[in-house]
Protein backbone atom coordinates (compact mmCIF):
# COMPACT_ATOMS: atom_id res chain seq x y z
CA UNK A 1 0.00 0.00 0.00
CA UNK A 2 1.34 3.69 -0.68
CA UNK A 3 0.39 6.58 0.64
CA UNK A 4 2.50 10.75 -0.44
CA UNK A 5 4.80 12.66 1.14
CA UNK A 6 5.97 15.85 0.73
CA UNK A 7 9.61 15.51 0.02
CA UNK A 8 10.19 18.99 -1.54
CA UNK A 9 8.14 21.89 0.03
CA UNK A 10 6.46 24.47 -2.76
CA UNK A 11 4.74 27.33 -3.39
CA UNK A 12 1.71 28.26 -5.38
CA UNK A 13 -0.57 31.28 -5.86
CA UNK A 14 -4.05 31.81 -7.06
CA UNK A 15 -6.28 35.45 -7.63
CA UNK A 16 -9.82 35.12 -6.61
CA UNK A 17 -12.19 38.20 -7.15
CA UNK A 18 -8.65 40.41 -6.33
CA UNK A 19 -7.70 38.38 -3.53
CA UNK A 20 -4.56 37.08 -3.59
CA UNK A 21 -4.15 33.70 -1.92
CA UNK A 22 -0.53 32.05 -1.71
CA UNK A 23 0.08 28.69 -0.32
CA UNK A 24 3.35 27.52 0.98
CA UNK A 25 3.65 23.76 1.66
CA UNK A 26 6.36 21.86 4.10
CA UNK A 27 6.94 18.70 4.86
CA UNK A 28 6.61 18.26 8.43
CA UNK A 29 6.97 14.95 10.87
CA UNK A 30 5.35 16.19 14.37
CA UNK A 31 2.96 18.71 15.80
CA UNK A 32 6.08 20.95 17.13
CA UNK A 33 7.92 21.36 13.57
CA UNK A 34 4.34 22.13 11.59
CA UNK A 35 3.52 24.79 14.38
CA UNK A 36 6.93 26.22 13.92
CA UNK A 37 6.48 26.23 10.56
CA UNK A 38 3.04 28.29 10.53
CA UNK A 39 4.44 30.66 13.31
CA UNK A 40 7.09 31.03 10.29
CA UNK A 41 4.87 31.77 8.08
CA UNK A 42 2.91 34.26 9.92
CA UNK A 43 5.59 36.41 10.47
CA UNK A 44 6.60 36.56 7.07
CA UNK A 45 3.15 37.30 5.98
CA UNK A 46 2.21 39.78 9.33
CA UNK A 47 0.97 42.57 6.92
CA UNK A 48 -1.82 39.18 5.09
CA UNK A 49 -5.59 39.74 6.14
CA UNK A 50 -5.67 35.68 6.87
CA UNK A 51 -2.85 33.04 7.31
CA UNK A 52 -5.23 29.79 7.43
CA UNK A 53 -3.50 26.13 7.76
CA UNK A 54 -3.72 22.32 7.81
CA UNK A 55 -1.32 19.65 8.80
CA UNK A 56 -1.28 15.86 8.65
CA UNK A 57 1.18 13.74 10.95
CA UNK A 58 1.23 10.12 10.50
CA UNK A 59 1.66 7.47 8.14
CA UNK A 60 -2.10 7.10 8.95
CA UNK A 61 -2.72 10.40 9.38
CA UNK A 62 -3.67 10.13 12.65
CA UNK A 63 -2.70 13.60 13.85
CA UNK A 64 -4.69 16.62 11.50
CA UNK A 65 -5.27 20.31 12.71
CA UNK A 66 -6.61 23.04 11.07
CA UNK A 67 -7.68 26.83 11.74
CA UNK A 68 -9.52 29.45 9.67
CA UNK A 69 -7.59 31.89 10.87
CA UNK A 70 -10.93 34.81 11.45
CA UNK A 71 -12.36 33.67 7.87
CA UNK A 72 -15.99 32.28 8.46
CA UNK A 73 -15.75 29.09 10.49
CA UNK A 74 -15.38 25.49 7.70
CA UNK A 75 -14.26 27.99 5.19
CA UNK A 76 -10.89 27.84 4.37
CA UNK A 77 -9.09 25.25 7.08
CA UNK A 78 -10.90 22.31 6.42
CA UNK A 79 -11.10 22.53 2.89
CA UNK A 80 -7.29 22.93 3.12
CA UNK A 81 -7.31 19.54 5.36
CA UNK A 82 -9.52 17.67 2.79
CA UNK A 83 -7.32 18.48 -0.04
CA UNK A 84 -4.19 17.16 2.00
CA UNK A 85 -6.55 14.06 3.28
CA UNK A 86 -7.99 13.18 -0.55
CA UNK A 87 -4.67 12.97 -1.94
CA UNK A 88 -3.48 10.57 0.49
CA UNK A 89 -0.78 12.78 1.89
CA UNK A 90 0.69 12.61 5.34
CA UNK A 91 3.86 14.22 7.03
CA UNK A 92 2.63 17.93 5.57
CA UNK A 93 1.80 21.50 6.22
CA UNK A 94 0.07 24.14 4.17
CA UNK A 95 -0.60 27.59 5.02
CA UNK A 96 -2.37 29.75 2.86
CA UNK A 97 -1.80 33.20 3.37
CA UNK A 98 -4.80 35.72 1.85
CA UNK A 99 -4.19 39.39 1.14
CA UNK A 100 -7.94 40.59 0.65
CA UNK A 101 -9.07 42.07 -2.67
CA UNK A 102 -11.94 44.05 -1.70
CA UNK A 103 -14.51 42.02 -2.86
CA UNK A 104 -16.36 39.34 -0.66
CA UNK A 105 -16.51 35.86 -2.24
CA UNK A 106 -18.89 34.07 0.07
CA UNK A 107 -18.53 30.79 1.40
CA UNK A 108 -18.74 28.88 -1.11
CA UNK A 109 -16.05 30.89 -2.99
CA UNK A 110 -13.99 30.89 -0.33
CA UNK A 111 -13.75 26.99 0.24
CA UNK A 112 -12.87 26.71 -3.60
CA UNK A 113 -10.68 29.61 -3.02
CA UNK A 114 -8.94 27.81 -0.40
CA UNK A 115 -9.01 24.49 -2.00
CA UNK A 116 -7.79 25.60 -5.39
CA UNK A 117 -4.82 27.81 -3.72
CA UNK A 118 -3.60 24.08 -1.87
CA UNK A 119 -3.74 22.49 -5.05
CA UNK A 120 -1.32 25.01 -6.48
CA UNK A 121 0.70 25.04 -3.81
CA UNK A 122 1.43 21.07 -4.27
CA UNK A 123 1.22 20.63 -8.32
CA UNK A 124 4.65 23.30 -7.53
CA UNK A 125 5.83 20.60 -4.74
CA UNK A 126 7.76 17.28 -5.16
CA UNK A 127 5.07 14.92 -4.20
CA UNK A 128 6.38 11.45 -3.95
CA UNK A 129 4.41 7.53 -3.36
CA UNK A 130 5.25 6.53 -0.67
CA UNK A 131 5.79 2.29 -0.35
CA UNK A 132 6.33 0.40 2.10
CA UNK A 133 8.42 -2.82 1.44
CA UNK A 134 12.32 -4.44 1.48
CA UNK A 135 15.36 -3.81 0.26
CA UNK A 136 16.08 -6.84 -0.95
CA UNK A 137 20.11 -7.48 -1.24
CA UNK A 138 21.17 -10.80 -3.41
CA UNK A 139 24.46 -12.55 -3.32
CA UNK A 140 25.35 -14.63 -6.41
CA UNK A 141 28.30 -15.97 -8.16
CA UNK A 142 29.16 -14.62 -11.47
CA UNK A 143 27.01 -17.26 -13.50
CA UNK A 144 23.68 -15.48 -12.01
CA UNK A 145 24.39 -11.89 -12.86
CA UNK A 146 22.22 -12.29 -16.40
CA UNK A 147 19.63 -14.34 -15.53
CA UNK A 148 19.02 -11.86 -11.88
CA UNK A 149 19.68 -8.97 -14.69
CA UNK A 150 17.01 -10.38 -16.88
CA UNK A 151 14.26 -10.79 -14.08
CA UNK A 152 15.25 -7.96 -12.45
CA UNK A 153 14.09 -6.28 -15.59
CA UNK A 154 11.46 -8.25 -16.35
CA UNK A 155 9.95 -7.04 -13.26
CA UNK A 156 10.90 -3.33 -13.49
CA UNK A 157 13.55 -3.54 -10.21
CA UNK A 158 15.85 -1.22 -10.58
CA UNK A 159 19.42 -2.21 -8.92
CA UNK A 160 20.00 0.44 -6.56
CA UNK A 161 23.81 -0.64 -5.48
CA UNK A 162 25.92 -3.23 -6.73
CA UNK A 163 29.25 -4.74 -5.67
CA UNK A 164 31.77 -6.98 -7.38
CA UNK A 165 34.49 -9.23 -6.00
CA UNK A 166 34.84 -12.80 -5.37
CA UNK A 167 31.25 -12.78 -5.31
CA UNK A 168 28.73 -10.28 -6.78
CA UNK A 169 26.05 -7.96 -4.46
CA UNK A 170 22.95 -6.36 -5.99
CA UNK A 171 20.05 -4.65 -4.19
CA UNK A 172 16.55 -3.84 -5.71
CA UNK A 173 13.78 -2.01 -3.74
CA UNK A 174 10.82 -4.50 -3.45
CA UNK A 175 7.10 -3.38 -2.92
CA UNK A 176 6.05 -5.81 0.20
CA UNK A 177 3.12 -7.47 -1.44
CA UNK A 178 5.69 -8.53 -4.40
CA UNK A 179 8.74 -9.58 -1.70
CA UNK A 180 7.97 -13.49 -1.45
CA UNK A 181 7.42 -14.22 -5.53
CA UNK A 182 10.42 -12.23 -6.34
CA UNK A 183 12.49 -14.57 -4.20
CA UNK A 184 11.24 -17.28 -4.98
CA UNK A 185 11.80 -16.60 -8.72
CA UNK A 186 15.70 -15.39 -7.77
CA UNK A 187 16.10 -18.91 -6.41
CA UNK A 188 14.62 -20.77 -8.78
CA UNK A 189 16.49 -18.44 -11.73
CA UNK A 190 20.12 -19.47 -10.03
CA UNK A 191 19.22 -23.07 -9.05
CA UNK A 192 19.34 -21.99 -5.08
CA UNK A 193 22.69 -20.68 -5.43
CA UNK A 194 21.87 -16.58 -4.64
CA UNK A 195 21.41 -15.91 -0.97
CA UNK A 196 18.74 -13.40 -0.19
CA UNK A 197 18.97 -10.70 2.51
CA UNK A 198 15.82 -8.57 3.40
CA UNK A 199 15.18 -5.30 5.23
CA UNK A 200 12.03 -3.72 5.72
CA UNK A 201 11.68 -0.02 4.22
CA UNK A 202 9.51 2.63 3.02
CA UNK A 203 10.70 3.90 -0.56
CA UNK A 204 9.77 6.54 -3.57
CA UNK A 205 11.31 7.29 -6.54
CA UNK A 206 12.50 11.08 -7.08
CA UNK A 207 12.13 10.47 -10.53
CA UNK A 208 14.42 7.87 -11.43
CA UNK A 209 16.36 8.64 -8.36
CA UNK A 210 15.34 5.77 -5.19
CA UNK A 211 14.65 7.42 -1.81
CA UNK A 212 14.94 5.15 1.34
CA UNK A 213 12.81 5.96 4.39
CA UNK A 214 14.40 4.80 7.61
Amino acid sequence: MSSKIVYNGGEGEITEKKSRFIATVYPVHSEEEALAFIAGLKKKYWNASHNCWAFVVGERQELQRCSDDGEPQGTAGRPMLDVLLGENIHDAAVVVTRYFGGTLLGTGGLVRAYAKAVQAGLANSTVLDKIRGARLEVETDYNGIGKLQYLFGQRGLQVIDSNYSDVVKMAVLVRSEETASVVEEITEATNGKARCSLEDVCFAFDGSKPVIFQ
